[in-house]
């Protein structure tokens, strides 16, 4: 856009603002942006989206800046390197655990650099409607947290909580606010059923049951019934672990849970409880002894810590284009395994001396990739819980093995039908064969082209097609990218601040 062209833009925004009676903070806030950011737009001296102006128009319910509310769509102009250097964004994964957690704290929270993606902004949605108050505190993504004194949670904004399947969070930190309580089923991915069982057996100790009925988890707590044993998890999942810690966190006494996931976001989780005054020993390790506190009133601030599964989104699209780029801050405590085996397949690349994040505790370097020639690795590809392979970096070697010479057996084991997505590498000239629900045979090397495709409704695999259409040969459409939005913040541009020719756009 022309700075004339903004100038106009903003101008006609400022007069719907001013015509519905809202005053800048008003807009920001529907926005989930900043007064300092609106005064920009209006003043024509921001840059804008089409996906930004369609959200200013619903707003402001003005028709002259309104450009549809249909799905957005990418377009990409494949087959450019990139270059230069990016910063990793805070953890997706953390920051919806710690918008959960902060309901354990009757004090004020403030989280720095939250990242500002669809799951939080329907998390917030969710808070909002019972009573939090979220206030986005500058352009940097920085947010504050005040609770009521009481939550209303018969208003509930049951469209936003189905909408994510983070609202399973809310259990661990409720069963201490309410006796009992409703809340919807979750949505999210479609990534197969997804069992609630597991985060049942973690919160019966504390007195938790649940009883599922016209769309609902209805919760009914029993005082009487308290930890008498350790917490053993059926399941080591990342999000069961978690409500797990914050049930354990404002049960008074000690409680001891084993099978602990230890992953990236657990720890940003115990991390912040430490901060609320929660004893935790063993973190970083499968067993957890949590010395909770009865009563948790703290004005705390607290920085989660950068996201692994975009460094190694960014990291994919560095190898599968052959471009040398610098990805800074990423936390390598959490890709060391993926680092090994990308070295074993060829991948030429450099690191950092280690540096401590914003929390005082993750360990973070900056990698150089150089453009290399990979080939298959010898055994299957596989994830595990941590120290393993991350589960949500698996689809990443699927468009990685594409590039390489030989065949690669990549086995997701954890879902049902994810790795079904990923033969929508083969319209862009893959050729990945689907064994079974679980397993594909990727084989290569691969010379994309470009295409059109639905986005898969899957987060991680959506995100592997966009960086094959990088990768192609001509211009590629990719349509209803919600998905992505859901846990990437500005993806397109990001990789547009690199060299990519990515343009987001709406049927119109």
């Amino acid at each position: 856009m022309t700075v004339d062209y903004l100038s106009r833009i903003g101008n006609l925004i400022r007069d719907a603002r001013k015509h519905r009676g809202w005053t800048q903070t008003q807009l920001a806030d529907v926005l989930a942006t900043s007064q300092s950011a609106v005064n920009r737009i209006e003043k024509g001296h921001q840059n804008l989206t089409l996906e930004m102006l369609a959200r200013i128009g619903e707003a402001l319910d003005s028709e002259i800046v309104s450009l549809g509310g249909g799905p957005v769509h990418l377009r990409v102009a494949g087959g450019r390197q990139l270059s230069g250097s990016i910063d990793v964004k805070s953890s997706k994964n953390a920051g919806v655990a710690l918008l959960c957690a902060s309901l354990l704290n009757k004090g004020r929270t403030t989280l720095r650099k939250v990242a500002r993606i669809e799951e939080v902004n329907r998390l917030l949605e969710v808070l909002n409607s019972i009573g939090v108050k979220t206030t986005w505190l500058n352009d940097a993504g920085d947010l504050e947290i005040v609770p009521p004194a009481h939550l209303d949670l018969a208003a509930m904004d049951a469209e936003a909580a189905r909408r994510t399947r983070s609202i399973i969070m809310f259990l661990g930190p409720l069963l201490h606010r309410e006796d009992t309580f409703a809340l919807p089923y979750a949505g999210g991915c479609d990534l197969g059923t997804r069992t609630v069982e597991p985060h049942m057996s973690a919160l019966r100790p504390f007195g938790l049951e649940i009883k599922a009925t016209a769309g609902e988890y209805h919760a009914l707590v029993n005082r009487a019934i308290t930890p008498g044993k350790p917490i053993v998890l059926t399941e080591r999942g990342d999000t069961v672990t978690e409500n797990a810690i914050m049930a354990a966190a404002r049960h008074n006494g000690v409680s001891v849970i084993r099978n602990a996931s230890s992953n990236y976001m657990v720890q940003d989780l115990c991390f912040y409880l430490e901060l609320l005054g929660v004893r935790i020993d063993g973190v970083g390790s499968t067993t957890l002894t949590v010395h909770g506190q009865a009563e948790i009133d703290v004005d705390v601030d607290y920085a989660p810590s950068e996201d692994p599964i975009e460094a190694m989104s960014l990291l994919t699209a560095a190898i599968v284009t052959s471009s040398e780029i610098t990805i800074r801050r990423a936390p390598i405590e959490f890709l060391e395994i993926e680092l090994a085996l990308l070295e074993e397949m060829g991948l030429d690349y450099s690191r950092s001396d280690e540096y401590l994040a914003e929390n005082g505790r993750t360990r973070l370097v900056d990698l150089t990739t150089r453009p290399s020639t990979l080939h298959a690795p010898i055994d299957k590809i596989h994830p595990m819980p941590f120290p393993g392979l991350n589960i949500d970096n698996l689809p990443f070697f699927a468009v990685i093995a594409a590039t390489a010479t030989g065949q690669t057996l990549i086995h997701d084991w954890v879902y049902e039908n994810r790795a079904i997505y990923l033969t929508d590498l083969n319209k862009l000239g893959g050729r990945v064969k689907l064994l079974d629900p679980h397993r594909v045979m990727v084989e290569g090397p691969t010379h994309f082209s470009g295409a059109e495709i639905m986005c898969p409704p899957a987060l991680r695999p959506a995100v592997v097609t966009l960086i094959a259409m990088m990768a192609a040969k001509g211009t590629s459409v990719l349509r209803s990218v919600y998905v992505i939005n859901r846990g990437y913040e500005e993806l397109a541009a990001r990789l547009n601040s690199l060299g990519a020719q990515i343009e987001t756009f709406r049927d119109i």
